[in-house]
């Protein structure tokens, strides 16, 4: 079973944010160089706002099945 901390929700699909999975802060994850879609964060409700990761794509604004802008 997958804990919800590392699903995007967006779409459901691992966010693969290494602050999900770690017990102390890191150092480097995916986000940390990748400008984050605004309209992406006010779509999502109140509760998941600074609780929540998205991932990649959806964090850059792009459909599930595109490639990622960066990586």
């Amino acid at each position: 079973m997958t804990d919800t901390a590392t699903l995007c929700p967006c779409c459901g699909q691992l966010n693969r944010c290494a602050q999900a999975t770690a017990d102390a802060p890191v150092s480097q994850c995916w986000c940390f160089s990748v400008k984050v879609d605004a309209q992406q964060l006010a779509n999502l409700p109140p509760e998941q706002r600074n609780r929540s990761c998205l991932c990649p794509r959806c964090a850059q604004g792009l459909p599930p099945d595109s490639p990622l802008l960066a990586d």
